[in-house]
């Protein structure tokens, strides 16, 4: 029997991520630093767009609690101090004189929430216009002067090697893993002793000391508090009640070149597809902070249970669109500067209150108990249960670790 070629038709659909579409989304996604440096790349590569800067001397963190004095400065909502107050302080203790304070708000500016920096220094020395050696000198006192040792750091394996050598471990077999920690993450321990012509043992006890380092170390700081960088939106309460906008000054104003040379129409399709994220921006900011006026009334305490499926159906996008919308993107409030997507908390049971609630008040008990008689995960739990929140053990242990508070036989102060 011969075989017989059969032609068939068959209708698919599929959606194709189109450059334009590509864009949009990236944009969307960005914040308001990293949408500035997009928008410097696309200015220097398409002459038709002009960028028009905000009418501001120096960066400072302007927002109302990082100078707000103590009589003034809203109780803190977790159990230590921000990054943006804790690294505020560590740099007015440095006595610096004006360049230097302001290559070190920066670099402050420039931190991310693992407390590493993330941006180049050659960027941050052509943005001050000063010379690299300027910033890498100050970097280096801030180092040194950093606790937790590790902030500051440029990546992960400076991060770690700050540890080391502040613990004096920093010798040949931990120096051979800090140089191939790609080969470290793969488990190839083996091929870094053959290449380093070490022991296989030294390496392995010298892995063993680095896993006690901390690779993230802004982390342990209140949760909810963005970094030191302009937010991109604010928060305010008028006579009419709360109101939230865009941060304008955060952000260099768009516009076309005169004339008609090449490059008008991508300028323009750039500035629509700005305008479109900061009106998705401000419509889904304004929702979170109006599900969660009770949190910018009373303090992060008060959050209530919200998902992005609420959100997305109230605003009219998809939960996806929202997912992207909040990643990195802050809001200035009269109680700090708060990452979106922290807001986003589930209840610990139906009916029940927020987890992100929960894990304030966990913070506070902490904060409060007697050190040299520290509270077990069981005392914690019976504590938050009177205020009718019944929570289990494991429940605190899961929120104490992400809070990177230690339990309680380390907590106790040893005399």
């Amino acid at each position: 029997m011969k075989s017989r070629t059969r032609i068939s038709v068959h209708q698919t659909q599929r959606m194709a991520l189109t450059t334009g579409l590509a864009t949009s989304i990236r944009i969307l996604r960005a914040d308001a630093a990293g949408l500035s440096r997009y928008l410097e790349e696309q200015s220097a590569e398409n002459p038709q767009i002009i960028l028009t800067r905000p009418q501001v001397q120096e960066w400072l963190p302007r927002w109302k609690s990082a100078f707000a004095s103590d009589a003034e400065r809203p109780e803190q909502e977790a159990g230590g101090p921000s990054l943006v107050s804790h690294v505020l302080g560590m740099i007015e203790a440095l006595r610096l004189d004006a360049t230097e304070s302001r290559i070190a708000m920066a670099l402050a500016e420039a931190l991310e929430p693992t407390g590493w920096i993330g941006r180049a220094l050659p960027a941050i020395a052509g943005q001050l216009g000063v010379g690299l050696p300027a910033v890498e000198s100050v970097l280096r006192r801030l180092q040194e002067r950093a606790e937790p040792t590790g902030l500051f750091a440029r990546n992960l394996a400076e991060c770690l090697r700050l540890q080391a050598e502040e613990a004096g471990e920093l010798d040949r077999p931990m120096t051979a893993l800090l140089s191939r920690l790609d080969l470290l993450a793969k488990g190839e321990i083996d091929r870094i002793a053959r290449e380093a012509g070490l022991e296989l043992a030294d390496l392995r006890q010298a892995f063993g000391r680095m896993r006690s380092y901390d690779p993230k170390p802004g982390a342990g700081f209140e949760a909810f508090t963005a970094p030191v960088r302009e937010p991109d939106l604010i928060a305010e309460k008028g006579a009419a009640g709360w109101i939230v906008s865009l941060n304008r000054s955060a952000l260099p104003s768009v516009s076309v070149a005169e004339g008609r040379a090449k490059g008008r129409a991508e300028a323009r399709a750039l500035i629509k597809m700005i305008e479109g994220r900061n009106a998705t921006l401000l419509s889904v900011g304004q929702d979170i902070l109006h599900r969660q006026t009770g949190a910018l009334e009373a303090g992060l305490g008060a959050l209530v249970p919200m998902t992005m499926a609420e959100v997305a159906s109230a605003v009219g996008l998809h939960e996806g669109t929202i997912s992207r919308v909040v990643a990195g993107t802050s809001v200035d409030t009269p109680r700090g500067t708060w990452w979106l997507r922290a807001l986003f908390t589930k209840a610990v049971h139906e009916g029940g209150p927020a987890a992100g609630a929960l894990r304030d008040r966990l913070a506070k008990l902490v904060a409060e108990e007697d050190p040299d008689h520290p509270l077990s995960d069981d005392a914690l739990a019976a504590a938050l249960a009177e205020g009718g929140a019944p929570i289990a053990r494991r429940t605190v242990a899961k929120y104490r670790a992400m809070l990177n508070l230690p339990p309680a036989h380390r907590r106790r102060r040893r005399h």
